[in-house]
């Protein structure tokens, strides 16, 4: 079996989980819904506050799909128990961010503003005029709004100028030296 599929997802107090006969997976939690349609080949049952994911076949593409589905339902339990959340940094002359409404108005060093809105389920929020942080309860909308404004301005590698995760590590390039 998968070693990520075979383990079971533990459900907290408040979060319940539901699947239909078309293989329809609903968690429902404090914080709001989630539901994903799961493959065929994959089995979801939940037995005694737990989530255990089977398939029905030992091929390489049902083995993969295996550990997925168990991962993304996990994913799911997550987001309606505690938001997931990214962090983006905005660094440059000049570039800042301000929050206006249910948008995010960014001046990074184009000739015009750009405007990010805010989408069902996500939401923005500005620290400070040099920060985002993108929330919500599906990790896979957090990512690509995050991946979406962090491709606006990617980082320059020779000042580190744009946009980029919190966590992210720009690999800093030397310029180029003049000759004497």
């Amino acid at each position: 079996m998968s070693r990520i599929g075979r383990l079971p997802v533990v459900l907290p107090q408040g979060v319940e989980v539901t699947v239909s006969p078309e293989n329809l997976v609903t968690v429902k939690g404090p914080k709001g819904t989630l539901s994903r349609q799961v493959d065929k080949c994959i089995t979801v049952k939940v037995e005694n506050g737990h989530v255990v994911c089977t398939r029905n076949s030992d091929e390489k593409e049902i083995k993969s799909k295996h550990g997925l589905y168990r991962k993304l339902i996990a994913n799911m339990v997550e987001g309606v128990t505690k938001e997931f959340q990214k962090g983006l940094v905005v660094n440059g002359v000049g570039y800042r961010v301000v929050k206006q409404g249910n948008k995010v108005v960014l001046s990074i060093g184009y000739s015009h503003n750009i405007e990010v809105a805010e989408e069902d389920g996500i939401t923005l929020e500005v620290p400070s005029e040099k920060d985002i942080v993108v929330k919500g309860i599906d990790n896979e909308k957090v990512g690509q709004i995050a991946a979406n404004i962090r491709s606006l301005r990617k980082p320059d590698p020779y000042h580190a100028y744009g946009i980029r995760y919190s966590d992210e590590v720009i690999a800093r390039k030397e310029g180029k030296k003049g000759t004497k």
